[in-house]
């Protein structure tokens, strides 16, 4: 029987959860397995993987093959290191104590990596946060210049408005005056005579 290492898929439709298994090869993908060793989630930014590292390491000393995807997993977890440190103890090119160091100083360079991949994501969301507020200040603004503008024109036309009311009121005023003046003038006149 050979083993593979591989993805089984779960989650929902376009939201792939893949469980990291060890199966027979003759297996369905998501069918029987011989051991769950964790899980990757594709869908975070950047990618979890839960894995236990010493079953993977385990299934990698007795032969089992992982995929090209459970290969790159495995590499970034720094389980593919510490098969190869181990083969390089097993013939003698260095002692275990240099191996862990070699494996230690890799997982601190690689978590140290991690953090400031989060840390710049952070800073991403947060820098677009901000200019995203300052487009929508910028926005705003310009509406409110454009309202006040505008509640200016329909003042200024409401004063214009008022202002020529008045002086066709005062003109007919006027024009009332002089033709009640006329027309009252020769009423009274016969009236003397």
């Amino acid at each position: 029987m050979s083993v593979k290492i591989r993805l089984a898929r779960h989650g929902k439709k376009n939201a792939a959860f893949y469980h990291i298994v060890a199966a027979d090869t003759r297996a369905p993908r998501d069918g029987r397995f011989i051991e769950l060793l964790g899980s990757y989630n594709p869908n975070t930014n950047p990618a979890t993987i839960v894995l236990n590292s010493d079953r993977a390491f385990y299934w990698l000393s007795v032969g089992a093959q992982p995929s090209t995807t459970c290969r790159r997993i495995l590499s970034y977890k720094g389980i593919l290191l510490k098969k190869h440190l181990a083969e390089g103890v097993a013939k003698g090119a260095l002692t275990q104590e240099q191996a862990d160091a070699k494996f230690n100083a890799w997982m601190s360079e690689k978590e140290n990596k991690i953090v400031a991949k989060k840390n710049t994501l952070a800073q991403n969301a947060n820098s677009a946060k901000k200019s995203a507020i300052e487009a929508e200040a910028k926005v705003n603004e310009a509406r409110a210049e454009v309202i006040a503008k505008r509640k200016a024109e329909e003042q200024a036309a409401k004063e214009a408005a008022a202002k020529e009311a008045a002086e066709a009121a005062a003109a007919a005023e006027a024009e009332a005056a002089q033709t009640e003046a006329p027309a009252e003038a020769p009423a009274e006149a016969p009236a003397e005579a």
